[in-house]
């Protein structure tokens, strides 16, 4: 059996629950800790990631000043006439492109398109790939030129 069978689903199911954790820390004020706790009761983990799911909620949860820096720097508005989706998925996305280079770029920012088209208003998605798209190339640059150099060969 391939031990990576249904792996990218349960990634993609590990970044929603810990978008709705971020969302639910964003709204209540409640900690990253707390928040945590009553999703592992409260959430089916069968077809998620949980440890995923954990450090995406932490590390997010423990970096949110220095991801609204990083992502402040892009918009074209206050970070605080964000929608709390889209604030949230980009801090997701900001956070896996600067700390988790394992993770591709695209597959980082193809996954937080397809939040915001889940979770976020409409279009919202078109506005996270265009910001994500800037961090990329400030955060994975050495990885982006790797597969434009790939591409033109």
């Amino acid at each position: 059996m391939n031990a990576n069978k249904g792996r990218p689903d349960r990634r993609r199911a590990a970044r929603e629950l810990a978008l709705q954790a971020l969302y639910q820390i964003h709204m209540s004020g409640a900690s990253a800790v707390d928040v945590q706790a009553e999703f592992l009761v409260d959430q089916d983990f069968k077809n998620a990631d949980k440890r995923m799911f954990g450090q995406l909620l932490r590390g997010v949860a423990a970096q949110i000043a220095s991801l609204d820096m990083m992502i402040a720097q892009y918009l074209d508005r206050k970070l605080s006439d964000l929608d709390p989706i889209e604030l949230n998925v980009l801090r997701m996305g900001a956070f896996e492109l600067s700390d988790s280079v394992t993770v591709p770029y695209r597959v980082v920012i193809n996954e937080c398109i397809e939040l915001g088209k889940v979770f976020g208003s409409t279009d919202g998605h078109k506005y996270v790939n265009s910001i994500l798209d800037k961090i990329a190339l400030d955060h994975r640059l050495v990885e982006i030129t790797a597969k434009q150099k790939a591409s033109a060969s």
